[in-house]
């Protein structure tokens, strides 16, 4: 094989493999965003009373008409008005759910409360009293599955009708178009299906852990945790089966109400 054969034949296999790296190697323009990618929600609690923000990688929340907090009672705004909004999600029933109603009643105080299938098939007549008491009663699924690992709209569909047929079924009325994804785990397709189907996906702008019914925090860690983490326009989310939850709300409600907050519903945030 003579010298210049040789140079040929190597710079050819050069040009192939350049060509070839810039196939495999070189990102593709346009390539398919994931929007499959699960994300469990988070926000970070600031210590001066300040609205949380989101992580810059879920801006698309709000894009596609989810809620967090209402920033029209943001920072900037107004201090005069100053509004926080009770959200409870609520699966089953241990007694202190109706304590939660009873208290709600006394202060006259809205709420929203996220139900699961098992809410209207066990304990219809508290679902009932939610809805005549005046609180809003929204989708929390019907069966609290992992819903970001749902890629069809299809299912997706079928997941948030079963339950606001179920609830049709019951109370004669439609459901209000307010979902909230089991454990706030979602991806960004799950919040397109949800808004093409006329839902506003609510998160929180606090929450804490109050779920664990063998694991209470005290009086006095819960009362502190959160008032300290109020922030005007808060979505507060709670769980009505928490004892301590139960124990604490009264006085709750009336420290806010002296503290100048008064409780708002989620309604308001998007405008009636």
């Amino acid at each position: 094989m003579n010298g210049n054969y040789k140079k040929s034949l190597t710079a050819a296999f050069l040009t192939a493999a350049m060509f070839l790296s810039l196939i495999f190697l070189t990102p593709r323009v346009g390539a398919a965003y994931d929007d499959t990618r699960p994300y469990n929600w988070y926000v970070i609690r600031k210590k001066d009373h300040t609205q949380p923000p989101a992580d810059p990688n879920m801006a698309f929340i709000e894009k596609l008409g989810g809620i967090y907090v209402d920033k029209a009672h943001g920072d900037s705004a107004d201090s005069s008005d100053r509004v926080l909004y009770l959200t409870f999600d609520a699966g089953y029933e241990n007694g202190n759910v109706a304590r939660i109603l009873d208290t709600l009643k006394e202060k006259n105080v809205h709420g929203a409360f996220f139900i699961l299938g098992n809410m209207i098939e066990r304990f219809p007549e508290l679902v009932l009293r939610m809805r005549d008491e005046g609180h809003l009663v929204c989708n929390h699924t019907f069966t609290h599955n992992d819903m970001s690992a749902v890629t069809s709209e299809e299912e997706f569909a079928a997941e948030l009708c079963r339950l606001s047929d179920a609830y049709r079924e019951l109370t004669g009325d439609e459901m209000p178009k307010f979902y909230r994804p089991p454990e706030g785990r979602f991806c960004e397709r799950n919040l397109r299906f949800a808004q093409s189907m006329g839902y506003r996906t609510v998160f929180w702008s606090f929450a804490y852990a109050d779920w664990d019914n063998n694991n209470q925090p005290s009086r006095e860690y819960a009362l502190s945790k959160i008032t300290d983490n109020l922030h005007n326009g808060a979505v507060i989310l709670l769980h009505p089966t928490s004892k301590t939850n139960a124990d604490i709300l009264g006085e709750l409600i009336d420290t806010c109400i002296k503290d100048g907050y008064r409780f708002g519903t989620l309604d308001e945030i998007c405008g009636g």
